[in-house]
Parts: C-alpha cells; structure tokens; sequence
C-alpha cells in the first residue's frame, strides 16, 4: 500500500502530513517521513494542505476531510470526541472520561489524546487539565498554548500577532 506524503511550513512549525490516497492518516510535529512514502502529488494531500493553511489564517475552523487515524478502539473514540469540542473552546480529561461512561479512564484518555497522530485537525490541544492548566502535549505545550491563542483570538475577532 503507498503513503503519500507532504510537509508543509505553519506558525507553529514543520508539520509532516501523509496520506493512504483516501484518507489523512497523519499530521505530526517536526518529522521525518519514511524515504519508502511518495512524493508524488496526492489530491488528498493537496486538499489538506489548503484547509491547514485557511486554519492558521484564521479563515478556517472547522476541517473536511476524511481522517483514518491508526490507533486502537479506545483510541478512536477518544480522537472523535476531540473532534466534537467546539473551535476556541476547551475541555479536560476528567470531562472526556466522564462523557465515556467511566470517570476512572481520565489517564487513558489522557494517553489517548497523547497518541494522536493528526494533530490540529484531530484538536487533541484542546484538552487542558481539571485545574485549567496546560499540560501534556506531543508538539509542546508552546505549541499548545499557540494554537489555544490563535483559536481564541479569531473567534473573539483579534487577530494574533504570531501568525
């Protein structure tokens, strides 16, 4: 099966993004892509690379595109239910836990939100801690913290200085 691959540059780095030519299966921080993916064009990619670059615009809150996470069941669930909490809002792990029928998941989950592998559309960074507190985040909780000013900052009208 061929991966497609791309990278694009964004304010909050390189972002590493590939594709199965269905789906969007990464977008990773500051990686290297395996020399055995294409280059070759990819529309999919294509398509992916104008919604990142409309988001980090501040043209963009919300993403179309078809997204094939690997990861385990549990996993999976957890990355939908990321994808449900609004553009320039957060939530904490406590609260996903719960919203999972099962409060003692909130490590679990955790991990899970940990392990994404489509970061940004996938908007694990909008997960913060009971205290309202930044923690754990795969990119760096300066880009956590970036992506949190930027959403905030178009959905209240103020447009960032960073971008």
């Amino acid at each position: 099966m061929t991966t497609w691959t791309t990278t694009i540059d964004s304010p909050v780095g390189p972002l590493l993004l590939t594709s199965d030519g269905t789906s969007l299966t990464r977008v990773l921080f500051d990686a290297e892509p395996d020399p055995e993916w294409s280059t070759e064009p990819c529309a999919l990619l294509d398509e992916a690379v104008r919604q990142l670059e409309e988001y980090f615009a501040g043209e963009r809150t919300e993403f179309s595109l078809e997204l094939a996470p690997a990861g385990t069941e549990f996993q999976r669930r957890v990355w939908g239910m990321l994808r449900e909490i609004p553009y320039g809002e957060t939530t904490t792990y406590g609260t996903l836990a719960n919203r999972l029928g099962n409060p003692r998941t909130v490590r679990a989950v955790g991990l899970a939100n940990g392990r994404n592998p489509i970061a940004v559309i996938i908007p694990c960074h909008r997960v913060i801690g009971a205290d309202g507190s930044l923690v754990g985040f795969g990119g760096g909780l300066d880009r956590k913290r970036a992506l949190l000013d930027h959403e905030t900052e178009v959905a209240t009208g103020f447009k960032s200085s960073l971008w």
